[in-house]
């Protein structure tokens, strides 16, 4: 028996692994660090604002540590990244820094196209490779974690750019799983179905909530703490061989028929 325990914890512990999580001043962000944190890694929760906008637990991790992070600024990612890697390394990357716009196509302008592809596109990438040769140093096998969406497979009104971001962000997944597989780092994304948070208030009126709730099979929204385990465990022992892979955290959305 305490073998298998001392087997299990080797395999799902998070203990001696720097994680990075961006956008992650609250919402399913500031979720999934807590978790990372209270499963033993240390955790440096990235954001604008560099803190959480939430009520936080009475007790805090002591390895959870907020900072700022302007993901839309190239040369802060660079710096931000640069910190936290020489003072001890970096393991695992989530990339969930993300915004939408709620628009029909034909009123969208460039810049509102390219303001939601900077942060959900072009901030993944730089991310990743700035964060590449930490992962590539790291000692646990570096990882990346891509937060992606049902919307990377599905099609939904009035957010045509989120869509085409999230679609972008599972081929960066691929591409770089393939990629960097010799470099010693595993990419793999999560594609969340519908979870409270600030984004789903953003694009969701009672008739649409009511349609979403119909196609699914659990008939209900999920909570931040069914999402955030995937997370750790993608970032665990347990995960050392998997790479290029889309997981959904949906209720079932992406398979539900007729």
């Amino acid at each position: 028996m305490e073998k298998s325990v001392q087997k299990l914890e080797e395999l799902y512990s998070l203990k001696g692994l720097r994680i990075i999580v961006t956008g992650a001043s609250g919402g399913l962000g500031l979720n999934q660090a807590l978790m990372l944190a209270q499963c033993g890694a240390t955790v440096f929760a990235l954001s604008r604002t560099g803190h959480a906008k939430e009520d936080l637990p009475a007790v805090l991790p002591d390895s959870l540590h907020f900072g700022v992070l302007d993901v839309r600024d190239e040369q802060d990612i660079a710096a931000c990244i640069k910190k936290i890697g020489d003072e001890g390394g970096i393991d695992v990357l989530v990339n969930n820094a993300g915004i939408t716009i709620k628009k029909r196509a034909e009123e969208l302008t460039t810049e509102e196209w390219e303001t939601v592809h900077q942060v959900n596109v072009t901030a993944v990438f730089n991310c990743c490779r700035y964060a590449y040769p930490y992962l590539k140093a790291s000692g646990h096998i570096g990882r990346i974690i891509n937060i992606a969406s049902m919307a990377s497979s599905l099609g939904f009104s009035q957010v045509v750019p989120y869509s085409s971001s999230k679609a972008a962000v599972l081929g960066i997944t691929r591409g770089l799983a393939v990629e960097w597989s010799a470099d010693n780092i595993l990419v793999n994304a999560v594609s969340p179905g519908w979870f409270p948070s600030e984004m789903s208030r953003q694009v969701m009126d009672e008739d649409r909530k009511k349609r979403i709730l119909n196609r699914m099979p659990l008939h209900r929204f999920g909570s931040p703490d069914e999402l955030s385990p995937i997370i750790c465990f993608l970032s665990s022992r347990a995960a050392s061989y998997i790479t290029g892979q889309e997981f959904a955290v949906d209720g079932g959305a992406l398979a539900y028929g007729f």
